[in-house]
This record gives structure tokens, sequence and C-alpha cells, in this order.
């Protein structure tokens, strides 16, 4: 399975799931994606924590492709490093839904062969699971009964149906549109 191999190659960081679903051949992941690796820190091959990552991540996988992506990415910058590390395992017709700190209004963006819809928020205002369902419009309710992993799945199927149509953009025009994100400190105790 494609996840299996995500967490050999040390990709998968922060779990807090990788399942089956009741769909045969289908695994869903929640957790953060590694985007570049940290050094390798002794003999056995382990790594030092990653340099960057994808948080918040929800995937659904087969043997071989990604069938739902979802995630936060601090700046829209990230996507070629994205796309060259996992594009190729998304699936031709999958929802690919990207949460943008740098970004100022929804788009969706086509790079090498993926379209993602991505959409504006600001790290640490709501997660990203949060965001999407009330994007979507999902409530307890949908998910009643449900095992985590098969709400991945609940949640790809409203992508799939609910998700607005936003104005297309190639990757240049869309980094064009970036924004600088101001990070307010936080003084005393949190």
């Amino acid at each position: 399975m494609l996840l299996n191999r995500y967490e050999h190659d040390q990709l998968l960081f922060n779990a807090n799931l990788k399942g089956a679903t009741t769909q045969a051949g289908l695994e869903a992941y929640r957790g953060d994606l590694v985007l570049e690796e940290g050094e390798i820190a002794d003999a056995l091959g382990r790594r030092k924590p990653p340099h960057s990552v994808v948080k918040q991540v929800a995937l659904l996988a087969t043997a071989d492709k990604l069938t739902f992506v979802s995630g936060f990415m601090e700046k829209i910058e990230s996507l070629p490093l994205f796309a060259d590390k996992y594009g190729k395992d998304i699936a031709a017709d999958a929802p690919a839904v990207l949460f943008v700190e740098n970004i100022a209004k929804p788009m969706r963006v086509e790079y090498q062969g993926v379209e993602y819809t991505m959409i504006p928020l600001l790290e640490g205002e709501n997660t990203v699971w949060n965001e999407l369902l009330e994007l979507l419009g999902l409530e307890k309710g949908d998910f009643k009964g449900q095992s985590a992993e098969d709400k991945v799945i609940t949640v790809c199927d409203a992508v799939k149906k609910d998700l607005k149509a936003y104005p297309a953009f190639d990757y240049a025009a869309a980094v064009s549109q970036a924004v600088a994100v101001k990070k307010e400190a936080r003084v005393g105790a949190v």
C-alpha cells in the first residue's frame, strides 16, 4: 500500500490516524506529510525532524494512488516541492484541497496535471479539518456511526460534490498573488 511506503520512507510525521476504511483497498491517514526531510541522524537511517511539512493532512490512498488530499501549507511557493514529491501519486480525478497561509482569496491551480483547490487560512485560526467541515457544511450527524477512517471518505465525497468552483490560475499567476503574512508575537502565558 502507498501509505506503507510513505511510512517506510519516513514521510508520515505526527500521525494520528492511519488505517483501513470499510471500502476494500482504501486507507485513510491524518497527520503531517514531510516536504523536506531532516538529515540522517544515525547509522540505522533514522532522520532528524523534517525541515518542512504539509500540516494537518487528510489522505485517502489505494495501493498506488492518492484519491484525496487536503492539508495546510504556509506558502503557495511550496506547491512545486509538494508536487515533485507526491504529485505522481495523486490520481487524475482526486480532489486536492490545500489551505495556504499566504494567499488572499480562494483559487484553483493546475500544476503538473493535478488541479489543486487553494483556500486562504492563517495558521492557528482553525484546524484544517474543522475549516474543511465548515466550508462543506458537514456536521456531527453526517458522521454518525462512522470510524475515523470512514469520516475521511465522507469529507472526500462532499468535496467532490460541494466545493465551489473558484477562479483558475496557472502557477505563475497564482504565485504573483501571494501576500505577506504578519505574525503576531504572543506575550505572557498562553
